[in-house]
């Protein structure tokens, strides 16, 4: 029971018991005083009555009359009977015969049987002796209805409890106020140790309530303490990817880690279907390190492949193949806008070289051809050679560009595409196929969901279809699509099934709302659906992710991150959102067998995402060797076609 309810537990029995208190000391002082007063009037009245009759005797002896004196007294108490309000009036004369007797059984109204039973008046009768000159003439005995009492007594008691009543209501919502005020430390506490239980090491202000205070100093320290050694490990973990993964010169990935990205993005079906390849070799480059130094032809170097990335856009990957060859890997481009982008890339290349001393002495080529999914990097890499050759054949400043085109699927115009997604999303025609995660020991993690796009006979990956979903601003709708699509297969018991949303989905309120309106309606399915977002939409957009989290997360969904791989140093930033696993490139894993400078820096991202409280998983599994290197790293899962 929590506090909160326990307190207003004490305050409710407190007010029980100082009511129930008043009302039996009120009553009872009631009773005795209203019986104080019925006694005080019996024996009044019986002394009046007594008296009158009294009178009565002495007048009738005066005059000698000779009426009979016991009929006139019997009149007397009758009229004083019929006008008064009496249980019983009765006169006897001294030798106990009964000269008259007035009694009425009048029930009590207006009062509840149990509280006359409960209050009980002890009544006691007026007594009173009538005498007749000097002889007794009788005793009168009078006794006074008590109904009026009781009803005194309840209607007393009614409206001691209305007021106790008004009064609680008014307290109580007073104390409401009050105890909200009080409270609302502790309920930030309690919020401050509920995050911590979901690994979100945030600080909150500390309260004025001095005992709270020390504790949420202690919380604070304790979560500063965890950042701070999460902020050093995740920079640590930087600089030892930088290391194995990056060229110390030029600060673009090295030969073995680009053809593992470059192998990966050819494979995976949510990567874009085609893109570019361009590559820039500087000639001559012992002489230039022999006549110019090499720190100046260092920092040449470095100058150039910043160039390219910059050049190149977001997305885009840096390589440098060898010693001269500086390479870019860049997002697709249609025609002309890929012999623009070359030519835009070749012409800030060569306006730095002729900004040098010396510039005749800088001999640079440069080379770019497209590709499409599936081609073989061999396959590529030749075709990038004999370009480059072709390019180093028209002097110092040599630009080639190849040009193929993607014949897999038919070119399709903006506005066939726009027919074709927006008819997909009215008549449900995407395809959802599940692939499962399991884990070292193979129990199933989830099924991962990937939407498929089936066109007369034709099927689009993710990769061939999204970017010109997110032109048209559908990505939304095909993300709703998905998630109600995973919520219907949780519904046939078909296992925990992950979906990956989108940028442009979380960073859109609207969408977001209706998709908390979703998974609210479905709170009995949402337990069992994943939701991951890739590692690069999360990092580039990092305010709306962490709003997307914080909206997600009390529904019970696990969250995560898919294809980790370049924001390594971003790692301890997520300490605070309650992520709950995260799913690593295969392009760090396709050849971690064999590398073992990959295999210190994947062990030390287990031991950092474990810290955070992640599953860790492995992606895109294809060897048993492989699979054998990742347990021993302390992988928890793993997917990819060998698991398939």
């Amino acid at each position: 029971m929590s506090l909160i309810k326990q307190l207003w537990i004490a305050i409710a029995t407190v007010t029980l018991l100082a009511l129930s208190g008043s009302l039996v000391v009120s009553t009872l002082n009631a009773r005795q005083y209203l019986e104080q007063q019925l006694n005080i009037k019996n024996s009044d009245n019986a002394n009046i009555l007594a008296q009158a009759i009294q009178s009565l005797l002495i007048e009738r002896t005066l005059v000698n009359a000779d009426s009979d004196i016991e009929n006139i007294a019997g009149t007397m108490l009758e009229a004083q009977f019929n006008i008064g309000y009496y249980r019983q009036i009765r006169l006897i004369d001294p030798n106990g015969r009964e000269i008259a007797k007035f009694h009425s059984d009048a029930p009590i109204k207006n009062v509840p049987a149990w509280f006359v039973e409960q209050v009980s008046i002890k009544e006691h009768p007026g007594t009173a002796h009538v005498q007749n000159g000097w002889g007794q003439f009788g005793t009168l005995t009078v006794e006074s209805h008590s109904s009026y009492v009781y009803e005194a007594l309840w209607n007393n008691t009614l409206q001691l409890l209305w007021w106790f009543l008004i009064t609680m209501i008014i307290a109580g919502g007073l104390g409401s106020i009050l105890l909200g005020r009080i409270t609302a430390p502790l309920r930030t506490l309690v919020k401050h140790a509920q995050a911590i239980g979901e690994r979100r090491f945030i600080t909150t202000p500390e309260p004025r309530t001095a005992e709270l205070r020390v504790v949420v100093r202690a919380m604070n320290a304790l979560s500063d303490r965890v950042r701070q050694m999460l902020a050093e490990e995740a920079q640590r973990l930087e600089n030892l990817r930088r290391q194995i993964h990056e060229d110390a010169v030029t600060g673009l990935l090295e030969r073995r880690q680009f053809l593992n990205a470059f192998s990966s993005r050819l494979l995976a079906s949510d990567a874009p279907a085609q893109g570019v390849l361009l590559i820039l070799r500087i000639g001559r480059l012992i002489e230039l390190n022999r006549d110019l130094g090499r720190v100046v032809t260092d920092k040449l170097l470095h100058t150039l492949a910043q160039a390219l990335i910059n050049e190149s856009g977001s997305g885009s990957v840096g390589v440098r193949l060898n010693g001269s060859d500086l390479a870019v890997l860049a997002p697709p481009a249609a025609e002309p806008e890929f012999s623009s982008w070359a030519a835009s890339v070749a012409k800030r290349v060569f306006a730095i070289a002729d900004e040098q001393e010396n510039a005749d002495m800088f001999a640079l080529a440069i080379a770019a051809v497209s590709y499409s999914r599936n081609d073989a990097v061999a396959s590529i890499l030749a075709r990038l050679d004999t370009t480059l050759v072709q390019a180093e054949l028209e002097g110092n400043r040599g630009l080639k560009i190849e040009e193929q085109r993607d014949d897999a699927h038919p070119a399709r115009t903006q506005e066939q595409w726009r027919k074709i997604l927006t008819t997909a999303l009215a008549e449900n025609t995407f395809q959802a196929d599940l692939y499962p995660v399991r884990t070292i020991q193979c129990s199933l993690i989830h099924n991962e969901e990937v939407i498929d796009l089936s066109v007369d006979g034709t099927v689009f990956k993710t990769g061939d279809y999204l970017p010109w979903a997110a032109r048209f601003g559908l990505v939304g709708r095909i993300d709703y699509a998905a998630v109600q699509t995973a919520i219907d297969r949780i519904n046939k018991g078909e296992g925990p099934i992950a979906v990956t949303i989108s940028a442009q989905t979380f960073q859109d309120g609207h969408l977001v709302t209706e998709l908390m309106t979703l998974l609210r309606a479905n709170h009995g399915q949402v337990e069992r659906l994943w939701m991951e977002v890739t590692e690069d939409a999360a990092m580039r957009n990092p305010a709306t992710f962490r709003a997307f989290c914080l909206a997600v997360k009390p529904f019970a969904s696990k969250l995560g991150i898919k294809h980790a791989g370049p924001h390594f140093s971003s790692l301890g930033d997520l300490h605070d959102l309650g992520l709950d696993y995260l799913k690593v490139d295969t392009s760090l894993l396709r050849d971690i067998d064999q590398n073992e400078g990959n295999q210190s820096f994947v062990r030390s991202l287990v031991m950092l995402a474990h810290t955070l409280g992640f599953i860790v998983i492995a992606e895109g599994i294809d060897r048993l060797e492989q699979e054998r290197v990742l347990a021993d790293l302390g992988f928890d899962g793993l997917t990819g076609p060998l698991v398939g």
